[in-house]
């Protein structure tokens, strides 16, 4: 008897089918992947050419994935650099990818969105200026954005 008997494993040429609809559909890192091919039962013997085969045939491209991935979570979600920056190291993304994910950012609208945050946070708080200043500076480190690049916007 088998140790898993609802457990199939994928052949290869069907998790490449598989993975070109995957990766069709939105823009995927190589770990995200790497675990949908074991998710599938792949042989780690096989995963690699599998990866190899939908980069040739540009279903994957994790430097395509880093512009994609940066600049949505900045324009949707309004994340800073260092943030955009760590989740794509958690995912596994090259740090030559991160930096071009990066560049994508435009350093006005960057700046421009730095400064309605701060300003709404600000409207936001009551109390004392200083503290307001010191909650408004935390929680725009904590949406991922440099501190030095804050303090202009604190002034007032």
């Amino acid at each position: 008897m088998a140790p898993f008997p609802n457990y199939k494993r994928s052949t290869p040429e069907q998790a490449i089918r598989q993975l070109q609809h995957f990766c069709g559909y939105r823009e995927r890192c190589h770990e995200e992947v790497r675990e949908k091919l074991r998710s599938l039962g792949v042989w780690r013997a096989d995963q690699e050419e599998i990866v190899s085969k939908l980069i040739e045939g540009d279903y994957l491209n994790e430097e395509r994935f880093a512009r994609v991935y940066a600049g949505g979570k900045f324009r949707v979600n309004r994340w800073g650099r260092n943030k955009i920056r760590y989740s794509l190291k958690q995912n596994k993304v090259s740090e030559y990818c991160i930096r071009k994910g990066l560049a994508e950012i435009d350093e006005e609208e960057y700046d421009r969105v730095i400064e309605r945050l701060a300003k709404a946070k600000m409207e936001q708080l009551t109390g004392h200026m200083a503290l307001r200043k010191e909650k408004t500076m935390t929680y725009l480190i904590g949406r991922g954005f440099e501190a030095d690049r804050i303090k202009p916007f604190l002034k007032g």
